[in-house]
């Protein structure tokens, strides 16, 4: 999701973002309407938000597809043994370290064709008792094998490279954590800029007290049997400039990778919302470099996550192009390579507006994406969700989890955005106890919690 351009005092904690946090997924450039919140900690610098997932026209025709079968989940086992300165516009998001927050770009017409996409949606169901073979291990049995948020803050302060902890970011509370683990929550996106933990070149050693950090949060996670996810947020960006060596982004991974590379609850999203990248190919041809450095450092028994480009969106993946490129990815370890998309509710799905189109917007939004998992043999998961705390984008959140879990043979689960302790009275705030988005979905979501 993207976020607005500069606003957020960093030492502030972000509060009413009208849009999420700049290191988001698909999201425009949101006009950040906010007000600065109260807790000062010192330092102006720019905070990273979050950006949206989409940025065009979600297709409304879905094919009924083929068919796989509902790979029963090795991760079951694994998942028990194991967000303040200026937000990133999101036509700053070429510039990680001037403004990392970069939306989707894309304005997509506010209305979808509801009934055409309805039918996609019939046409998914029904393909989705159809038999065949995934490439993931998923639950299959009618729920989600995860459920979680992204634990934003030491992606926040872009315009301080390496800024200082406590001043410019902050990591994210476990307490918060564990209170989001008691409703059932069993996987945490933590979102990190690569310009902190490799400084000066992507192949640098890694910083020490950075990593520590970041390792204290992923420990915490893990050791209760939770899945972490290591996101870093930076939109195919390195910077300020498109990653174009994919041997840099390789040994990056690599890097980064051996450090858990014992760690089997430990996930690896390779980067967070690629979006106008220099070809058409080059967003697929950097994920696959991802999946290959980690391989290559031992990590073998951890998920991979890989994102696409137009920002991840869900509804534009089988229209931006996606579609035809990222199927080529490669692993060499069975059932582990997940297809990461993003996707928001409101017009133009950016995640910027507490507005969502229509009750059912949530479930249809999915239906070409879902088609496309499935009549490719893939398996997915949305990295990034949210709605505005209002009884329209409550229904439409529950719709699409409950569609998500009628197709639990190509999801594995979804992802709330954003958690952490910056985000004041971001309008999607999951933060305990009192963050708007918190206190909205709470119950919502607890019912889709794996069992």
């Amino acid at each position: 999701m993207r976020v607005s351009s500069s606003l957020l005092a960093a030492g502030f904690a972000a509060s009413a973002l009208a849009a999420p946090g700049a290191q988001r997924r698909s999201c425009k450039s949101k006009s950040a309407s906010s007000s600065l919140a109260s807790v000062a900690v010192a330092s102006a610098t720019s905070i990273a938000l979050p950006v949206s997932s989409s940025a065009a026209p979600a297709s409304a025709s879905s094919t009924s597809s083929s068919v796989v079968s509902a790979i029963a989940s090795s991760s079951v086992a694994a998942a028990a043994s194991s967000a303040a300165s200026s937000v990133a516009s999101s036509a700053a998001a070429t510039s990680v370290v001037a403004s990392s927050a970069v939306a989707s770009s894309a304005v997509a017409p506010s209305s979808v064709a509801s009934s055409t996409a309805s039918s996609s949606v019939a046409a998914a169901a029904s393909s989705s008792s159809s038999v065949s073979t995934n490439n993931a291990s998923t639950n299959g049995s009618g729920s989600l094998l995860f459920l979680g948020a992204s634990e934003s803050g030491a992606e926040f302060g872009t315009g301080a490279i390496p800024g200082t902890e406590g001043t410019d970011y902050t990591f994210p509370d476990t307490t918060a954590i564990q209170t989001l683990m008691d409703m059932g929550m069993n996987m945490f996106r933590i979102p990190f800029l690569m310009e902190r933990i490799a400084q000066g070149t992507m192949t640098a050693t890694l910083d020490a007290d950075y990593l520590a950090s970041l390792s204290t949060v992923v420990k915490y996670v893990t050791d209760a049997g939770k899945h972490a996810v290591l996101d870093p947020h930076n939109y195919a960006r390195y910077g300020g400039s498109i990653i174009s060596s994919t041997s840099d982004f390789k040994t990056f991974w690599t890097n980064l990778a051996t450090e858990f590379a014992d760690n089997p609850n430990v996930v690896f999203d390779c980067n967070n919302e690629p979006h106008d990248m220099s070809t058409a190919t080059q967003t697929a041809e950097l994920m696959q470099a991802c999946v290959d450095g980690v391989r290559a450092a031992g990590a073998t028994s951890q998920y991979i996550f890989v994102e696409g480009t137009s920002y991840t969106g869900a509804w534009t993946w089988t229209t931006s192009g996606n579609s035809e490129n990222m199927g080529g990815i490669t692993d060499t370890v069975d059932d582990k390579l997940v297809y990461e998309m993003h996707q928001y509710l409101d017009s133009d799905g950016s995640g910027t507006s507490e507005t969502c189109v229509s009750t059912t917007i949530g479930a249809e939004r999915l239906a070409d994406a879902t088609n496309w998992l499935r009549e490719n043999n893939k398996i997915g998961i949305v990295g990034e969700f949210a709605g505005g705390a209002n009884a329209d984008c409550e229904t439409a959140v529950e719709g699409m989890l409950s569609y998500m879990t009628d197709n639990s043979d190509v999801w594995l689960g979804a992802l709330w955005w954003g958690a952490g302790p910056w985000w004041a009275d971001y309008i999607y705030s999951m933060e305990p106890s009192s963050g708007k988005g918190y206190t909205a979905y709470k119950s919502i979501l607890s019912k889709y919690a794996p069992a």
